[in-house]
């Protein structure tokens, strides 16, 4: 998987000052997101901006999911955050009550010095970005 190139300079003025070792871990994770918006069907165009001045990513045409956004946790964390007033972090509960740690009902926590479950986030990711029209 490559890196997209950023589109938004802000977004990525924000990644270049995380910590390096959690930058790459985020930079992993952005990666994921976009990579599970491009194969995952009905999911469409993925609009990736700063909300709370977080890198967030959003669907955009159709309006299919809940908007994700990652950041830095500090000691060493990073985090997958979603609305905490959809059933997301629930589902991911019921779906991965060992695999993942979880932030309240709005992330799931993730170590930036042990490597991801990756096959679970893309899962979680595709099920926010998807979190509208799975609903309907």
């Amino acid at each position: 998987m490559s890196t997209p190139p950023f589109t938004d300079p802000t977004v990525e003025a924000i990644f270049q000052a995380y910590p390096s070792a959690v930058r790459k871990r985020l930079l992993a994770l952005r990666r994921l997101i976009l990579d599970t918006a491009a194969t995952t069907a009905g999911i469409g165009r993925i609009e990736e901006t700063l909300k709370w001045g977080q890198p967030s990513y959003l669907t955009t045409r159709p309006k299919s999911g809940s908007t994700i956004r990652i950041d830095h946790m500090p000691p060493g964390r990073y985090a997958l955050f979603v609305h905490c007033q959809t059933n997301l972090v629930a589902t991911y509960r019921e779906l991965y009550p060992t695999e993942l740690a979880y932030g309240g009902n709005r992330s799931i926590l993730l170590d930036a010095r042990r490597d991801p479950p990756e096959a679970i986030l893309r899962h979680c990711i595709a099920l926010a970005l998807t979190y509208h029209s799975r609903k309907r």
